[in-house]
């Protein structure tokens, strides 16, 4: 998939900017994050901000593979 050139707004933009700078990514990573937080929220109104970031970061460490495996105790 290509990239799209688009016209964001500057207040957008240095937000993202100030983000980015905090969880170490790109402006453009940053914007796509938000815009996947959005979607998800938009397409599943029934789950909470709190779980979908929660979800996206554990597709985020798996994708870095920083994983381990879960033992339950009983």
């Amino acid at each position: 998939m290509g990239s799209v050139a688009v016209r964001i707004s500057e207040d957008i933009v240095s937000a993202a900017r100030k983000r980015a700078t905090i969880n170490s990514r790109s402006v453009p990573k940053q914007i796509e994050y938000w815009l996947r937080i959005a979607k998800t929220l938009e397409e599943n109104p029934d789950l909470s901000y709190d779980f979908v970031v929660g979800a996206l970061e554990g597709l985020e460490e798996m994708d870095r593979g920083e994983v381990s495996n879960f033992e339950f105790r009983t």
